[in-house]
């Protein structure tokens, strides 16, 4: 046997008692000092207070704008000359050996993009025809061309942009924004959420949820169209006296059960039941875009009481300016594959990029004037690139399509201490692999967390018993896209 589990055998009742006097002594103290703790916690902590960063930050907004099921980037943002040349040859078996795809198998024929590219800018920043409204602001966007990511299908592929893991329950990046910096605007939560296009991200609310993290860190969605908020609005018969009235008995009830239980959340309950509070006040004012002049509203293409892309991205300029850390969007429809035609990366793309390309512009050029560029930094792209071939499925009709491509694709990013006009990266000729300056998704969070002021591998929670962190075990800041 074990001589330390013999020797545990032998200890009697009253060994034990008297050899871990100071330990349940010390457990003692702790659980009175805990009340303490807690009940000052209830009274003066906020975990939406503002809190500084690991040093100091080149941008203190964020305005995500995510092109959900990925848009061609061969066709919008990386030209690739020799694949034009080379469009409709089979695809060479030395790029597809030991490669998956979604929904392409055998050999492919290769597909070049039937849109015009030109280089725009100071900078010379490649663009295409589909997005002619970005050529105006092309010295302020910074081309990322050497992205790559581990999924191929789009929720995995998503939720490792946003939470940093493929898989469901992690905190998505919004969250730990807030999480570690709190809100300039106590007021309005400090990460909204804002979907166009019907339907919700392909990592359902996942990709803006706050995974092990309290809850008052999740993405609070909004709408452009109806109550700003679901379920924010006193019921009916119910006046703002009598809901103040509840709510602080509410608070009372709440803070007995942090006394005793000492549970995070309920402190947690306490604040998300009084920023719903001072929202019902707050939100309907920054959501009413009518507030705008009108020279604003046709700047954007936005229709006041519509939802869409263009009325989001007014309202993400007027939440980060009042405060607002983290702005998500996501707009539904860029998932080409050439299935009908609204897929074709011809009439098609022409008719969704009008949707994005005028408004994303405008957001732009809204917040230089405003002198809020500098300080909020903008991220455009989808969860993966489209194979520079034509999707399997589509690969006989007349409309142009291309499958999911993890190995290389693009991201734009502008402002927030960013270089503006600025190209980083290349892939090899026809697009297939990433030839120089390869950025992984995680490269990309460790990127923009350091911009607002974290060193990645510091912004940590504990979670069953080990720290986590939003890159995980990987991530670097890619310096050279910083000014």
């Amino acid at each position: 046997m074990n001589p330390n589990l013999e020797r545990l055998q032998h200890l009697t009742r009253r060994h034990f008692l008297q050899r871990s006097a100071t330990g349940l002594g010390a457990m003692a103290l702790s659980t009175l000092l805990k009340h303490d703790v807690v009940a000052a916690l209830t009274k003066t902590a906020d975990p939406l207070a503002p809190r500084l960063p690991h040093f100091a930050p080149k941008a203190k907004h964020v305005i995500y704008l995510h092109l959900t099921g990925s848009p061609p980037h061969l066709d919008l943002f990386d030209y690739k000359p020799e694949l034009v040349k080379r469009d409709g040859q089979e695809c060479p078996d030395a790029f597809l050996k030991g490669k998956r795809f979604a929904f392409t198998s055998g050999t492919p024929k290769l597909l070049g993009t039937p849109r015009q590219f030109a280089q725009y800018g100071k900078g010379g920043v490649w663009l295409s025809d589909a997005i002619p409204h970005l050529h105006a602001v092309a010295d302020e966007l910074c081309v990322v061309r050497s992205m790559y990511t581990d999924q191929f299908n789009h929720a995995p592929a998503e939720l490792l942009v946003y939470t940093g893991s493929p898989r469901s329950g992690r905190p998505s990046l919004g969250a730990w924004v807030t999480y570690g910096l709190g809100t300039e605007n106590e007021n309005l939560p400090g990460f909204v959420v804002l979907i166009s296009s019907g339907v919700q991200p392909n990592g359902g609310k996942n990709s803006f949820g706050c995974g092990f993290l309290p809850s008052v860190y999740q993405g609070v969605q909004c709408r452009s169209k109806g109550d700003p908020v679901l379920y924010a609005s006193d019921p009916e018969g119910l006046d703002r006296e009598v809901r103040r009235m509840s709510l602080d008995t509410l608070s009372e009830l709440n803070q007995i059960q942090a006394k005793e239980l000492g549970h995070p959340e309920t402190l947690t309950r306490i604040a998300q039941y009084e920023l719903a509070y001072r929202m019902q006040m707050s939100v309907p004012e920054v959501m009413d875009i009518t507030r705008e002049a009108p020279a604003t509203i046709a700047a954007y293409g936005a229709k006041p009481g519509e939802s869409s892309f263009a009325n989001n991205c007014l309202l993400a300029r007027r939440l980060v300016e009042q405060g607002v850390r983290y702005v998500q969007l996501f707009d539904w429809g860029w998932d080409f594959h050439g299935t009908n035609p609204a897929e074709d990366i011809r009439a098609g793309l022409t008719k969704k990029c009008a949707t994005m390309d005028q408004p994303v512009a405008a957001l732009i050029q809204d917040l230089r004037q405003r002198g809020l560029l500098d300080e909020t930094l903008i991220i455009l792209g989808g969860e993966f690139g489209r194979t520079p071939f034509r999707e399997g499925r589509t690969a006989k009709g007349d409309v142009l399509g291309r499958d999911h491509y993890p190995d290389c694709y693009t991201m734009v990013m502008a402002g927030g201490g960013v270089k503006g006009g600025f190209t980083y990266g290349e892939s090899d000729e026809l697009g297939f692999s990433v030839t120089q300056d390869k950025v992984h998704v995680h490269d990309l969070q460790a990127t923009i967390l350091h911009q607002l002021g974290f060193n990645h591998e510091r912004l940590t929670f504990r979670f069953q018993g080990r720290d986590y962190r939003l890159t995980d075990v990987e991530g670097k800041v890619v310096q050279p896209l910083l000014i």
